[in-house]
């Protein structure tokens, strides 16, 4: 039978969330009901309700989420009631170019559940990302759903399905940082910060965290920065070459988003050095470079798409370092919250006062 459980929506643009009751049916084919134990509070979230995403309201905001598989429908086999799963927004279709290459990681036809969760008048709501898990339960496509070691916390754990495994991400897979390597990272928010703890597990010797914010500096120190810039009284890119010998770093990860902040990255890496970018622009910005520059530097200029991850592979993997006491995951958890405070994560988050608000059931 359809379930009613409290959640945390967005009925229009720029307008306060609020909790109210939704519908959430029972998991067709392919489809998980999942009960939620925790989700982060990610600026993805801010952006649906500011209709930055798309005008598709009303919106049933989270997805950064981990919980328990409460019921599966007809062919699920990835996942069983009972487990203990992270949510993620890319369930690879098996099927696509890029699948059949072998490279899922990149899969264009990733799909979601097909049966829409509602309000109690029938109207249907848009899910954060296909999983809307600020939600007492959410429906999701069976292969959103990634096993992990029960003994994780949750809080720690919906870490993985969005903000943090993007930054660590775009440092071990999209960077491919190793060992001896030089990284220099812009922008020290979550995604950032986890950037910064990725490549010191990828074994960098130097890594350069790069920020305006003072409180953001020393949070990046204890992720594992062994540098820091001030970016609003340093010029970042002389120092970076500085810190460099005068080469600028191996490896830039920029997780702001604007073309300020990505040419100061272009221009703060080494000759055949490699520039990510995982900050997220807005459409309206543009970016100029001198060919000539582009030519000339070498290396690589990529960008990073939710770290360039295939949750099968990488979360039970991470959650495992977690568990081993080498990956510190609780670090971004900021506080905890309860479904009625979203609105005031959201507002804390515009003064940068957290890392991480997680929302727990």
């Amino acid at each position: 039978m359809p379930q009613q459980v409290k959640a945390v929506i967005a009925r229009a643009k720029g307008a306060p969330v609020e909790v109210t009751t939704i519908v959430v049916p029972d998991p067709g084919p392919g489809e998980a009901v999942v009960r939620i134990q925790a989700c982060g509070v990610c600026h993805t979230d801010l952006h649906y309700r500011e209709g930055g995403i798309n005008d598709e309201f009303p919106f049933l905001l989270g997805h950064e989420a981990a919980g328990i598989v409460e019921s599966v429908g007809e062919g699920v086999t990835e996942v069983e009631p009972g487990d203990f799963v992270v949510l993620n927004w890319r369930a690879v279709c098996g099927q696509c170019r890029a699948c059949k290459r072998g490279r899922p990681q990149y899969c264009f036809a990733t799909h979601n559940a097909k049966q829409k969760m509602t309000l109690l008048d029938g109207t249907e709501l848009s899910p954060a990302l296909g999983i809307g898990a600020f939600a007492e339960k959410t429906l999701v496509a069976a292969g959103q759903c990634t096993k992990v070691d029960p003994a994780a916390e949750p809080a720690v754990a919906g870490l993985l399905g969005c903000g943090v495994m993007a930054g660590l991400g775009a440092a071990i897979n999209t960077g491919n940082v190793g060992r001896g390597d030089s990284v220099a990272v812009i922008g020290c928010g979550g995604v950032g910060g986890a950037a910064v703890m990725g490549s010191r597990l990828a074994g960098a010797s130097k890594v350069i965290a790069v920020d305006i914010d003072d409180r953001k500096l020393e949070t990046a120190r204890k992720l594992g920065a062994t540098h820091t810039v001030n970016s609003r009284t340093t010029d970042a890119v002389e120092a970076i070459r500085e810190l460099t010998g005068g080469n600028g770093a191996d490896v830039v990860v920029e997780a702001v988003g604007r073309p300020e902040t990505y040419k100061q990255a272009f221009y703060a890496r080494d000759l055949a050095g490699t520039v990510v970018l995982v900050g997220v622009p807005t459409p309206e910005m543009t970016l100029e470079l001198p060919l000539l520059d582009v030519f000339g530097r070498g290396g690589a200029l990529k960008s990073s798409w939710y770290g360039d991850c295939l949750p099968s592979r990488d979360f039970p993997m991470l959650i495992d370092l977690y568990r081993q006491g080498r990956l510190d995951l609780g670090a971004f958890v900021t506080e905890t919250i309860e479904l009625d405070q979203v609105e005031q994560a959201f507002e804390r988050m515009h003064h940068g006062d957290v890392l991480r608000s997680v929302v727990v059931l």
